[in-house]
């Protein structure tokens, strides 16, 4: 089971991960067991788990040590017995000293670390991964699967792919329609070398610093194509503080 903890509102993460009863909250029409019991006995899969409110941190460190979760709006601890594997973009160690995600949690998830750098250290990865790409999404779109050329592969290997694995899988899925049948336009696959990141408007200057945090917050999410990790990761903050300033926008508009 796969949960992505970014993906929903705090009360819906702690609903998906824990479980709720009837009327714990609006649109709880019924009582709904959360993955920590559907996942019983199997594997529990945290994506971006760096991502996860501070107030739920505590109450999945007690999961994981108790080995027992309380549905939302209950009052009966139920036993939970399952294989926990957590991944994340952020560098947790600074987020621990920056105090935005527990030290205890961190020690208990980092029992076992594998680290896997991004895209552009990865070397011919970029082929491979490619090529596997190249093949799923050609039979899901039920045409055949073109061969990556020389100049494809030489493409893909000098792009600093900002926004890893996804951007790229965009890259092949874009490239793959817009190419005649069995071959594949590179023009199509990088954006163009001179392309600027697209903004809804100037970064406004001068003005209040909180305007132009906001404005930078906006437009780096923006280059690097929606990926929240990635633009963090270039703006040296936090996910926690990336997703303040992105609020923070929609609020004023």
């Amino acid at each position: 089971m796969t949960v992505n903890c970014s993906a929903l509102p705090e009360h819906l993460v702690e609903s998906e991960l824990f479980g709720h009863e009837r009327g714990a909250f609006t649109d709880a029409q019924a009582a709904k067991p959360g993955l920590f019991e559907v996942a019983d006995g199997g594997t529990l899969f945290l994506d971006e788990v760096g991502t996860l409110p501070f107030t739920l941190q505590a109450k999945l460190l007690r999961a994981l040590e108790t080995k027992e979760v309380r549905r939302v709006g209950g009052t009966k601890s139920r036993k939970v017995d399952l294989r926990i594997i957590a991944a994340t973009n952020q560098n947790l160690k600074r987020d621990v000293q920056a105090g935005v995600f527990r030290e205890d949690l961190f020690f208990r998830l980092s029992a076992i670390t594998l680290s896997l750098p991004p895209l552009r250290e990865r070397g011919n990865d970029v082929i491979l991964i490619a090529e596997t790409l190249l093949g799923r999404l050609a039979k899901h779109h039920g045409v055949r699967v073109p061969r990556l050329r020389p100049e494809a592969r030489r493409s893909l290997r000098g792009y600093n792919w900002p926004g890893n694995v996804r951007e790229l899988k965009n890259a092949v899925e874009r490239t793959l329609l817009l190419s005649a049948p069995g071959e594949l336009d590179i023009h199509e696959l990088l954006p163009p070398p001179d392309e600027e990141p697209t903004r809804n408007g100037p970064i406004p200057f001068p003005a209040p610093m909180s305007e132009i945090s906001v404005a930078a917050a906006q437009a780096t999410v923006e280059f690097c194509g929606g990926n929240r990790s990635e633009a963090a990761r270039r703006l040296d903050i936090s996910r926690q503080r990336l997703r303040k300033l992105l609020n923070s926008e929609r609020l004023s508009a």
